[in-house]
């Protein structure tokens, strides 16, 4: 058949085709929105469909397709799809708040550890329980009425005009530093709102949610991604949220309560200030945890840090170390780090992904033994570690003098199952985190996760050797061994460590930017990196130079003066 006959010009076919990952093909009329064409799946085991990758490009169900395309479904129990859900759920609070309470103001804070936000009231008394029950209800009444949520696409100056004519300072103090001319709007009824995000596609999506008082606020709760339609019990919070406030009312004092002000700070040469201040902070409360363990330093035989990945455990173990040493007591620093086994060793995650933060990718038995070794005042050659090549080799012989304190920090430092048989009264716990970060504005919060992560791929990438691609691929595996590890033990900590910086994202901004800018577009990492970037344009970049020798965020940007840090050799 000659080459005439099979290939011909022809009219578009009246139908399109999607194909799904799992590998079936559904067809529907050219121009359907994914929403439509989702409707006839019907595997009772999928969580709720809130987006989709199409052609490795991250979109919503209002995506209307012209062509033949592949799709990956993006649900609830997917990290993308709990951003869908958790970001519209906060727009609905958002309206349902403003229709209720017009002339008082709405802040979004922090996350609760069991599935929530921690929400504020301000220009109006703390709401109470009969508010909060009209709220709620009100909120339920928009998930009745299937109200759709219309995004709207409109020039940088249209936008500032809106916010300014609504008074939130905080959002035109934000946009003031945006480089494109234009910016995305989400609308809900009459109510509109710029939300750093997609969307799901209407209100009649958030079934799952309620709201709980807590202290002079509410938490509003939505489900975790392993159960995306239940709600988990609120846990005890107070410890938790004694630290949001001190960090909130901190930053209330210094009048930088959102990125804006960040930016303006910068600006205007102002930084450096705030960076001392912070770094003060810092120190101030390593100060008060080291007077704590004075008090008890007699029946104390090693301090266990832990916390999740990047949260800085190691330095602040060093600076508590000298701390304790201006007190008189000496103690011996011992990173968990390591003591992970050899790679082949080392367990791997359902996908088939080394699993570093398993318990068993550390060698607990040489620990423990270690351990009760330098407890009695006998020389132990501890391991070595290497995270380029995954070998285990000899490092340092060291012997504790008598009365010497072990610091052991790494991220089961919490877990019972660590250090079995071992006195509970002869330990000092301290749970060490990134638990606060500035938000955008009012209603768009910035995740701590999100931070950590940033902080990983550049220390990652210097010290380790990862490219960017690498790290996003492990994150999944990270963030389940935390939730694992971690989270379950943080009510057993003796001390709570707020590691988060308020400056640090500016200040990882461009070490960070270059790194992400490589992973290959054709891979899912992809879509995570040009998150991660559009998130950072929201900052202005800070000179690191600025930034102390021994800081926290020196252990990920580098140039620390605690690397070498060792003891044994003071």
């Amino acid at each position: 058949m000659s080459s005439e006959q099979e290939i011909k010009f022809v009219s578009p076919r009246e139908e399109v085709e999607i194909h799904l990952s799992n590998g079936e093909v559904i067809s529907g009329p050219r121009g359907s929105t994914l929403e439509d064409c989702f409707s006839i799946l019907q595997d009772g085991n999928l969580a709720p469909i809130v987006g989709a990758v199409v052609n490795g490009k991250l979109t919503e169900l209002s995506y209307q397709v012209m062509m033949d395309v592949e799709v990956h479904l993006i649900t609830m129990r997917d990290s993308d799809g709990m951003r869908f859900y958790r970001r519209s759920l906060t727009f609905l609070l958002e309206r349902a708040f403003h229709d209720l309470h017009q002339d008082a103001i709405l802040t979004i804070d922090h996350s609760v550890t069991s599935g929530g936000y921690f929400c504020q009231v301000y220009r109006k008394s703390p709401l109470i329980e009969e508010e909060l029950i009209q709220l709620e209800e009100r909120m339920r009444q928009l998930v009745e009425e299937d109200i759709r949520f219309e995004r709207l696409k409109i020039s940088l100056q249209e936008g500032l005009e809106y916010f300014n004519k609504r008074g939130y300072k905080d959002k035109v103090r934000l946009l003031s530093y945006r480089k494109k001319d234009y910016l995305t709007l989400y609308k809900l009824g009459e109510h509109l709102d710029y939300h750093h995000g997609y969307m799901v596609p209407s209100t009649s999506y958030l079934k799952w949610f309620d709201l709980t008082l807590m202290d002079d606020g509410f938490i509003i709760r939505f489900p975790r991604r392993k159960e995306p339609t239940v709600l988990q019990p609120v846990p005890k919070y107070y410890t938790l949220l004694n630290v949001f406030q001190r960090y909130g009312g901190w930053l209330h004092r210094l009048g930088i309560d959102n990125v804006g002000a960040l930016n303006d700070s910068i600006a205007q040469g102002q930084i450096r200030k705030l960076i001392l201040v912070s770094e003060a902070l810092h120190e101030q409360h390593i100060i008060e945890i080291a007077a704590q363990i004075e008090e008890r330093a007699e029946n104390i035989n090693v301090i266990l840090i832990a916390g999740p990945s990047s949260s800085g455990k190691t330095t602040f173990s060093k600076r508590l170390t000298i701390q304790l040493l201006a007190r008189g007591i000496s103690p011996f620093p011992l990173e968990m780090d390591k003591y992970f086994v050899n790679r082949e060793h080392t367990p791997k995650d359902k996908n088939g992904e080394w699993n570093f933060e398993s318990l068993d990718a550390v060698n607990r038995e040489r620990l423990s033994r270690d351990l009760q070794s330098l407890i009695a005042g006998e020389a132990v050659q501890l391991p070595s570690y290497d995270f380029q090549t995954g070998e285990s080799s000899e490092g340092d012989t060291i012997q504790l003098r008598p009365g010497q304190i072990i610091i052991l920090e790494g991220i089961h430092g919490l877990n019972p199952d660590l250090l079995p048989g071992f006195p509970q009264s002869s330990a000092y716990r301290i749970y060490i985190s990134a638990l606060t970060q500035l938000n955008l504005d009012r209603h768009n919060r910035v995740s701590t996760t999100d931070t950590r992560l940033i902080r990983r791929i550049v220390r990652d990438a210097s010290e380790r050797g990862y490219s960017a691609l690498e790290t996003i691929n492990r994150w999944e595996s990270v963030r389940r061994g935390e939730k694992q590890n971690i989270f379950p033990f943080q009510d057993n900590a003796d001390a709570i460590f707020n590691s988060a910086l308020v400056y640090e994202v500016a200040a990882l901004k461009p070490l960070a930017e270059p790194i992400l800018r490589q992973v290959p577009h054709s891979t899912r990492a992809r879509i995570e990196a040009k998150r991660l970037l559009a998130f950072l344009e929201w900052f202005l970049p800070l000179d690191i130079d600025m930034i102390p020798d021994n800081s926290l965020l020196r252990e990920f940007i580098g140039q620390s003066n605690l690397k070498d840090f060792n003891l044994w050799e003071q």
